[in-house]
């Protein structure tokens, strides 16, 4: 995995926004609410993403995740580097990860992705 495999699967996903915040972090947003943040000038790279809250203790105890600083309270994890997981795996945190802040948007906000999307 690499970062433009990270933005293939998040721009397929409607109404995502992506942006760079903090000079440093590639930023994927939904309805102006981040899902997916990507650590630019690190090496390895880092990402960040929500989770659900009753997996957020288990994946955050995994070899390579912790509660990702700011947020963990969120329920979003770190993974330190991006390569640890497949695409496969990356696709189904990324959709869950988007599909969790899309819920929490304002109802007209979501009958308008939904529609365009």
């Amino acid at each position: 995995m690499d970062i433009e495999a990270i933005r293939s699967i998040c721009r397929q996903f409607p109404g995502v926004t992506e942006d760079v915040k903090w000079e440093h972090d590639l930023v994927f947003s939904v309805g102006l609410k981040m899902f997916c943040v990507v650590g630019l000038d690190e090496t390895p790279v880092s990402a960040s993403f929500k989770v659900r809250d009753e997996e957020f203790e288990e994946m955050a105890g995994r070899p390579g995740f912790k509660p990702a600083p700011y947020v963990a309270k969120y329920k979003w994890v770190l993974i330190d580097d991006i390569t640890r997981m497949k695409r496969s795996d990356w696709e189904f945190y990324l959709k869950q990860s988007y599909e969790l802040v899309k819920a929490k948007l304002p109802a007209k906000t979501r009958k308008a992705l939904d529609s365009n999307g």
